[in-house]
């Protein structure tokens, strides 16, 4: 009996491994940019979850329900800068192709002084859009809040991307930087709602 099962199992596993093989080349190749940008969504999201998460156990977040209109709205927003992701680093390969220390160093200060600053301005920008607020107050929000999230940006992504760069095969850099992008969405969440949990704490 116990035979006939591993015998099962394996004639399964030899059926589904191509389809499987054929769905990973699909998504990391042809469909690499929705892969990118679906990625890109779903982890701002989970960031932000185990932003409330961690708001409820340490007692800052009076409301006990999870609140999925705020998780929804920087899922919207991260689906909102993966193309945007997927087209600078592929042009930021096309443009410096080699692994050696001086075109990398090149390419971190590549996504330091242009990928940082842009994707910091339209993530503040359209996620206080998406709450209500006016064009106006969403730059006050990103002029007051940018400096640490800058800050945060030179400890976390240079030695983030130096790996990147060297190691991560193309296709699969996007992916890379958007696990360790969940430890950067669970910060860019608790800065962009913080004022909004202190504002809580008050009215109780």
């Amino acid at each position: 009996m116990q035979l006939q099962i591993v015998e099962k199992l394996y004639r399964v596993s030899r059926t589904m491994l191509p389809r499987v093989r054929r769905v990973w080349s699909k998504l990391f190749g042809r469909y690499l940019w929705v892969t990118n940008t679906v990625s890109c969504g779903v982890l701002l999201g989970v960031g932000d979850g185990i932003q409330q998460h961690i708001e409820r156990a340490r007692g800052v977040s009076t409301s006990e329900r999870y609140d999925w209109a705020r998780t929804g709205r920087l899922f919207l927003v991260g689906l909102s800068q993966g193309p945007p992701h997927h087209v600078f680093y592929v042009w930021l390969d096309k443009v410096l192709p080699q692994k050696n220390a001086k075109t990398v160093f090149k390419k971190i200060m590549a996504d330091q002084f242009l990928a940082a600053p842009f994707f910091a301005v339209t993530f503040f920008l359209f996620a206080g859009l998406l709450e209500g607020k006016t064009l106006p107050e969403a730059w006050k929000e990103f002029k007051q809040k940018f400096p640490a999230v800058y800050l945060f940006d030179w400890f976390i992504w240079p030695p983030t991307q130096t790996i990147n760069f060297y190691f991560v095969p193309l296709q699969y850099r996007v992916v890379y930087i958007n696990c360790v992008t969940v430890v950067w969405d669970v910060f860019l969440s608790y800065m962009k709602h913080k004022d909004q949990v202190k504002k809580q704490e008050k009215e109780v």
